[in-house]
């Protein structure tokens, strides 16, 4: 399972003219499922989401995470971060898992961090969403279980 995360101080969703997901300061995390994927998969990602250490402390090092600053948890499903792109021109989506199982495994893993952190909200599986944040720093991470 694949977490692209961002450091933001404001992250927004629209499905069409429908904002379905917005956050101030925090994270949002891209998430893509892949082809073998677990339960434990994702419950290792979010562990490491909710603890990853990029936010700043006094002396401006990375030494917060997002439960300690209080900051929101946007997570938008996005199978193209499980492609194959070693090759050629054009992604192959081999590696990616199936719809069925994308959507289960993101499902869980919203389920969890609800369960876990208060401020979640979410992007709409299968959807063709637009994503709108201002990225703090930049800070960009890509994590992986």
């Amino acid at each position: 399972m694949i977490g692209l995360l961002q450091r933001v101080t404001q992250a927004q969703v629209t499905v069409g003219a429908e904002a379905v997901g917005a956050i101030e300061r925090g994270l949002l995390v891209f998430i893509g499922v892949q082809r073998g994927d677990t339960e434990a998969r994702a419950e290792r990602l979010l562990a490491r989401l909710l603890r990853y250490r990029v936010f700043p402390d006094a002396s401006d090092r990375m030494n917060h995470n997002v439960q300690e600053i209080g900051g929101g948890l946007l997570l938008v499903p996005q199978f193209t971060l499980a492609a194959d792109t070693r090759s050629g021109t054009r992604a192959s989506f081999t590696t990616a898992a199936a719809p069925a199982d994308g959507q289960r495994l993101f499902e869980y893993l919203v389920a969890l961090a609800r369960q876990q952190h208060p401020l979640v909200a979410t992007g709409r599986f299968g959807a063709d969403m637009q994503v709108a944040l201002v990225n703090d720093g930049p800070v960009t991470f890509w994590l992986e279980t």
